[in-house]
């Protein structure tokens, strides 16, 4: 009797310390329509420290953010893909709560606040922050190489998935993969 108490004591430990051991970022089966194109790292990666220049014109970083599930969209003022995908970012930010999650816009390159404003505005838009990297050097860092690119950043400040081009963020796939982000890490 005491071998199975102790061997059933053991494969309940086993089983918890698997479900603690689980891939938090196990969100490749939730990818579906433009989020096929939703590039899920192996393993997160380190961010770059570099910053990126706030609403209010001060140096920000993203360990400024908290510790919400980011996610980071690098967009231009003159990118027609931009323009498009934008409302649905809002639209995902808006479906959770914001200690759980955020979209950080950062627009990359020559992008004046007013072009930006008015870009806002022609798209009737106002829920998305107006951050800027005018000199690309936090885009340079991060790998973007076209526009728009959303980055996925995990609580802990690592960056578990990466898309290229424009998406529906408005979709049931993306609330998915977002609200498995938010439950799931630490």
């Amino acid at each position: 009797m005491r071998q199975f108490r102790s061997a059933l004591l053991y494969t309940a430990l086993a089983l918890v310390a698997n479900i603690g051991w689980a891939d938090p970022y196990a969100i490749v089966d939730l990818r579906k329509d433009d989020m096929r194109k939703l590039a899920v790292h192996e393993t997160p990666l380190d961010l770059p420290n570099s910053t990126y220049t706030g609403e209010d014109s001060t140096p920000r970083t993203f360990a400024d953010e908290g510790s919400a599930v980011l996610l980071v969209n690098f967009w231009a003022t003159w990118c027609a893909p931009c323009r498009k995908e934008m409302p649905s970012l809002a639209a995902l930010q808006s479906a959770f709560a914001p200690e759980d999650f955020r979209v950080i816009t950062i627009a990359t390159g020559r992008n004046p606040l007013p072009a930006m404003e008015q870009f806002f505005e022609e798209i009737e838009l106002d829920s998305l922050p107006l951050h800027t990297d005018p000199r690309q050097s936090l885009a340079r860092e991060m790998g973007v190489l076209g526009l728009p690119v959303s980055v996925l950043i995990d609580r802990d400040g690592k960056e578990v998935a990466r898309l290229m081009g424009d998406a529906d963020w408005d979709s049931e796939s993306a609330r998915s993969i977002v609200s498995a982000l938010v439950e799931g890490a630490p």
